[in-house]
């Protein structure tokens, strides 16, 4: 198994906030990557424009992508956050969370244009 990894846009502003919140429960317990830096290479099988387009989190033995990337590291977080991760799994509640991720990450790509660095 390895370390857990969470992947983030760190040129995104809203995301790079959320992190840096998150950082203290976080850094001790998965490594945390800045896609945004030169010379990221995404891990196997990924690509950059799929990553910057969604949240990516290795939980240790699999990749989890959009809301399930949030709720992934928001229980490794704990506190609040893992409460709000156990709401959001509850049954209608992932299928709206899911649909509002979506509609979010991809106005965040078109209103921010984030891009993946050259």
């Amino acid at each position: 198994m390895t370390r857990p990894t969470l992947y983030f846009d760190g040129s995104c502003g809203m995301c790079r906030r959320e992190i840096d919140h998150l950082r203290p429960r976080l850094r001790h317990r998965i490594d945390l990557v800045d896609i945004s830096q030169s010379g990221f290479q995404p891990p196997a099988g990924y690509q950059l424009a799929d990553m910057m387009a969604q949240l990516h989190f290795h939980d240790g033995r699999r990749m989890q992508v959009g809301l399930r990337a949030s709720l992934g590291y928001w229980r490794v977080a704990g506190g609040g956050f893992r409460w709000l991760a156990r709401v959001l799994t509850l049954p209608g509640l992932f299928q709206c969370g899911d649909w509002a991720y979506n509609r979010w990450a991809a106005w965040r790509l078109r209103r921010l244009r984030c891009e993946p660095p050259r």
